[in-house]
């Protein structure tokens, strides 16, 4: 194979000499300037005229932005490959995934032995290396249990805890010269990186030829293994002087050929003076991308990115995998990527979803949207993932995660105007605008995506005192299924805005909202603890305490069930949205008579320090089936009906949350959320055997519900919509949903039918 059909990638070999270390730094800096793609560096650490390589590479790291960073080579039998896996993947999250590996079996064998490390043969370096690399991949798959266990002959492991997961997917390139390193590149690694002080340019051939029979036997393709090269002993003149010592100009018309006829993707000048890296990125590299692309495209190349061919046995039925638009392929998740584990789930549900786009600003979201609608699976869109419905992932389709949408902007600190990306989560939002003195009610768990919680409701933490996170929605910015990108607030589209706040999934993928945060910094935090042994009474008397408390208080109030030697319990969450001690205790006292209290506790904290901290990858953990809904009061009926239901033993969480207050100030009209004269949130979950069962109580609830939250229902179809949205609503949402999406693109969302 000629041309392997890599883009072209361009960078710096520098030496990192001790006598001058800002030198070697400002060459990086440079480097990143002239706009070449990544600086490597010499490792030698028996040198001691040299730095240490790991120490620049995090400086220079620091110290640029957008620049690539690797040795060239790592000395492998001088840095275990436990450390060399645990600290590749640190450098790479820290640098926001900029970091590649090369590696190398060892040269320079005097010094080595030098610093206590005996000499291998040329065969105990392969297989050294060979264990290494299988280390320091097991390193990196924070997905496997058990913990690393390699025994080999050069190297071993014994039960080391995975981690940290680097942020991209590193490449392992190896500085190979000899058949059998060379087969190990075709077997194993991620690139070929040798140098032409080392290599004769018309071995490349077959050099090649040993590794592609390598990777053919190994199962893979060739193509996976990209082909690089260090220019060594090259510079710019004003003559002709031989191989890529001419000017810029006779650089192209020779390295041209190495990308056509020998593979090579990648060049990497070695050299430290600043006007052969200058001249290298602004004038070479631009002109032979150009070239490149020309006769590629007449060719007819194939390129982009190399599925190996695992991963291709991955893929599902239904989806054009080749037809991925550009913009998006690079971030795009297959099941057979690494990423996978970090996408495929929300918080509460498993998923198995086909392919997961990550797009990053709203032209990115119509590109998306406009492939998925092409695929024959089903669609959904995530912001944070959070949600215990399950909808933001799937069994096969397409998911538009919206993530990477995650700004955060206080547009106005003195009326408490922010602007937030609908994949931000909120525990972050919250910390952002703490340190402005505001807040946002939004629930319980910083794990929550905005896009979600700001279209369907928002029963948080100071609901009574500031109502649903979607009464303080000012404006949304969505793209709809036909493309465009709208603006809906109380001038522009006001019809589509009323729709959003309460059924937004129905209507276009959110990718920001406007909101009025409140003056709130601090909080009081009242947390109780109640044996339950009599539970009708305590819920009783909870829900009386509850709705006479002032409005500044909410509480959420989570029972789980009886364990093993134990009676039931019960927690309270009482939040008194504000920093008046005094006035918060006089409100927080009477729950102590709720019930026999275990435990009682009250603090003052700011507002981000009482939700659930997490920003982590979703798991799929918990209960998948859930029911809700809303109760006009704790009355003795429904106490009773709750008790039957909870003791029941098919249930195996339930959660009160208080709403009334400034929710219910909403008239019910104003927007599609429209419940706004219940005072309790009700929310039960089970495992997925019990849902029968669950469900025949559910019905003896039904005298005492007046409908349903969607966030907290596993439900779909008509029976949940009527409960969701009363007669008139949802005449309205239909007929909106007939001008916004008549062909129901998004339907996996609580979907709304369109009128006809």
């Amino acid at each position: 194979m000629a041309d392997y059909g890599h883009a072209l990638e361009f960078g710096t070999f520098l030496t990192p000499t001790a006598d001058d270390p800002d030198q070697v730094v400002a060459l990086a800096e440079l480097t990143e300037s002239a706009g070449l793609d990544l600086a490597t560096f010499q490792d030698h650490p028996y040198n001691p005229a040299f730095l240490d390589t790991w120490t620049l590479l995090s400086w220079v790291a620091a110290r640029t932005t957008h620049l690539k960073i690797a040795g060239n080579v790592l000395n492998l039998p001088l840095r275990g490959p436990a450390m060399i896996a645990r600290a590749a993947a640190s450098l790479d999250r820290l640098s926001k995934g900029r970091h590649e590996l090369g590696l190398g079996a060892g040269a320079f064998w005097d010094g080595i032995e030098a610093m206590g490390t005996p000499r291998l043969t040329p065969r105990e370096s392969v297989d050294a290396l060979t264990e290494g690399i299988d280390i320091i991949r097991r390193v990196w798959d924070t997905g496997i249990t058990g913990g690393v266990r390699v025994a080999g002959e050069h190297h071993r492991v014994n039960g080391m805890r995975p981690g940290p997961e680097p942020a991209h997917d590193i490449g392992i390139h190896l500085g190979a010269y000899k058949p059998r390193m060379l087969r190990l590149v075709g077997t194993k690694a991620d690139g070929w990186l040798p140098s032409l002080g080392y290599l004769r340019l018309q071995d490349l051939p077959e050099n090649n030829r040993v590794i592609d029979e390598a990777a053919h036997k190994a199962g893979r393709d060739p193509r996976e293994i990209r082909r690089m090269l260090n220019l060594t002993g090259v510079g710019f003149g004003t003559v002709d002087r031989g191989f890529l010592q001419g000017p810029p100009e006779q650089w192209v018309e020779q390295l041209l050929p190495l990308v056509l006829e020998m593979g090579v993707s990648t060049f990497i000048v070695g050299s430290d003076d600043p006007r052969t890296i200058q001249t290298f990125g602004g004038e070479v590299a631009p002109a032979l991308r150009e070239a490149v692309e020309r006769e590629r495209a007449t060719a007819g190349t194939r390129t982009g990115p190399v599925r190996p061919a695992a991963a291709q046995a991955a893929r599902r039925d239904g989806i054009d995998y080749d037809g991925i638009p550009e913009v998006l392929r690079e971030r795009a998740v297959e099941p057979g990527d690494r990423a996978y584990r970090r996408v495929r789930h929300n918080y509460m549900q498993w998923g198995r979803p086909g392919l997961v786009l990550r797009p990053r600003d709203p032209d990115e979201v119509v590109t998306a949207l406009a492939y998925a609608r092409d695929q024959q699976v089903p669609l959904g869109v995530r912001s944070g993932g959070h949600g215990i419905s399950g909808h933001s992932t799937n069994d096969g389709g397409v998911v538009v995660d919206l993530g990477a949408l995650n700004r955060i902007e206080v547009l106005a600190p003195e009326t408490g105007r922010v602007r937030l990306g609908a994949g931000a989560r909120w525990g972050r939002v919250a910390d952002e605008l703490n340190k402005h003195g505001l807040a946002i009610s939004t629930g319980d768990h910083g794990g929550v995506g905005v896009g979600g919680i700001s279209t369907t409701g928002g029963v948080g933490y100071m609901g009574r005192a500031h109502g649903l996170t979607i009464d303080n929605v000012t404006a949304a910015e969505l793209v709809t299924a036909d493309g465009r990108v709208l603006r809906a607030d109380a001038e522009h589209n006001p019809d589509l805005f009323w729709a959003l706040r309460g059924a937004g999934a129905n209507f276009g993928a959110v990718v920001s909202v406007e909101l009025t945060a409140a003056p709130v910094e601090n909080v009081v935090l009242g947390q109780f603890v109640y044996d339950t042994s009599n539970l009708s009474a305590f819920l009783h008397a909870w829900g009386e305490i509850s709705e006479a408390a002032p409005r500044e208080v909410t509480g959420f109030l989570t029972l789980g069930p009886p364990s093993r030697g134990r009676g039931g319990f019960a927690q309270a969450m009482v939040v008194h949205a504000g920093d008046d001690t005094d006035r918060a205790v006089r409100a927080l006292e009477p729950f102590l008579k709720a019930g026999p209290v275990l435990d009682q506790r009250a603090q003052l904290a700011p507002y981000p320090a009482i939700l659930v901290s997490d920003d982590s990858t979703h798991q799929g953990h918990g209960l998948p089936i859930s029911r809700s809904a809303l109760l006009p009061h704790l009355d003795r009926g429904t106490a009773e009906g709750l008790e039957h239901l909870f003791t029941s033993g098919d249930v195996r969480l339930m959660q009160l949350r208080q709403v009334g207050g400034a929710i219910n100030d909403v008239p019910a009209h104003a927007t599609a959320y429209a419940h706004r004269n219940q005072n309790f949130s009700l929310a039960v979950m089970t495992m997925r055997s019990s849902a029968e069962k669950l469900d025949a109580h559910w019905e003896d609830l039904a005298p005492y519900r007046e409908g349903m939250y969607l966030s907290f229902d596993t439900r779909t179809g008509p029976e949940a919509l009527s409960e969701a949205f009363p007669g008139s609503t949802l005449n309205r949402l239909r007929e909106l949903k007939a001008t916004y999406d008549p062909e129901n693109v998004f339907n996996s969302n609580f979907p709304i039918l369109p009128a006809h």
